[in-house]
């Protein structure tokens, strides 16, 4: 992937998050199943991490 494919990736990861975690509070709000938005978060915030390496290692 290039240097922008990575940043594209990066901006559409962190998107998700903020809509998966706006989603959580919501369910944790109303006392619904968070656990299935928890783990989505928990995948993205790897996928992030695995991004930013990808990164480091082009620069």
């Amino acid at each position: 992937m290039t240097k922008k494919e990575l940043y594209d990736k990066l901006d559409e990861l962190k998107s998700d998050y903020v809509r998966i975690q706006s989603d959580l509070d919501k369910l944790v709000y109303v006392r619904g199943r968070a656990s299935s938005a928890q783990e989505q978060l928990v995948r993205i915030e790897e996928e992030i991490a695995e991004v930013y390496k990808k990164l480091e290692a082009l620069e």
